[in-house]
């Protein structure tokens, strides 16, 4: 069967699965976008970061600035940008810009499940509105008749609805549980990292070397 007679045959419920499967498309695209940009330059910066903060926290802060794009660099600097904060603000600040960033990191979750969710049930819908219709035009008196075809038509319309719903929430569950460990992972990276720094920042400022915090001007 052609994709065109395949997607005709699915009836009504077919025009709300393709919309699904383009919205989940594009949201596909986007997260595997975003991710691969984090994944790609979030371990390296963090590495350079810390190991610059030793030596150099202007150079460190500059660096996290010219790469402010990442969530890692806006928590970081967020805390550096405190003007001699105790390590106890410090890690408030740190904790607090952490919790902003969660929303971007889990962007469009609500979406997949929703998706996920709905479209086996049109698909059922799907199942139900094609026995209507075979069970509509079946009488006893046309058995075999030229009634026939609309009962076959109904039972494709059936079975095809149902395989597309699932076939949608299939694909849209893989990706979702996929974003979701991603999530996860850079969540864990995020707490790893902020500790790092945190114990860096300790030292520095119980060894009087604190008492540079980068302001707003000028900015490094």
């Amino acid at each position: 069967m052609a994709a065109g007679n395949w997607f005709t045959a699915g009836g009504e419920v077919m025009y709300p699965l393709l919309a699904f499967s383009i919205l989940g498309i594009a949201l596909i695209l986007e997260r595997l976008i975003f991710w691969t940009n984090v994944l790609k330059r979030t371990d390296r910066l963090v590495r350079e970061t810390l190991n610059l903060y030793r030596r150099n926290p202007k150079a460190a802060f500059g660096l996290l600035e010219k790469n402010a794009d990442l969530p890692i660099s806006r928590i970081f600097l967020s805390a550096l940008e405190l003007d001699r904060a105790t390590p106890e603000e410090f890690r408030l600040a740190l904790e607090s810009s952490a919790q902003a960033e969660l929303p971007l990191l889990k962007r469009f979750s609500t979406v997949f499940e929703t998706i996920i969710s709905l479209a086996p049930l049109l698909g059922l819908l799907g199942t139900v509105l094609g026995l209507i219709r075979s069970f509509a035009s079946l009488t006893l008196s046309t058995v075999g008749g030229k009634n026939t075809v609309e009962v076959t038509g109904g039972v494709s319309e059936a079975l095809i609805s149902t395989a597309s719903g699932l076939g949608v929430a299939i694909v849209m569950l893989l990706f979702a549980n996929s974003f979701r460990g991603l999530y996860l992972r850079q969540l864990a990276l995020i707490q790893e990292y902020g500790g790092q720094l945190e114990l860096l920042y300790r030292r520095r400022f119980e060894g009087g070397g604190a008492r540079y915090m980068p302001t707003q001007e000028p900015r490094y």
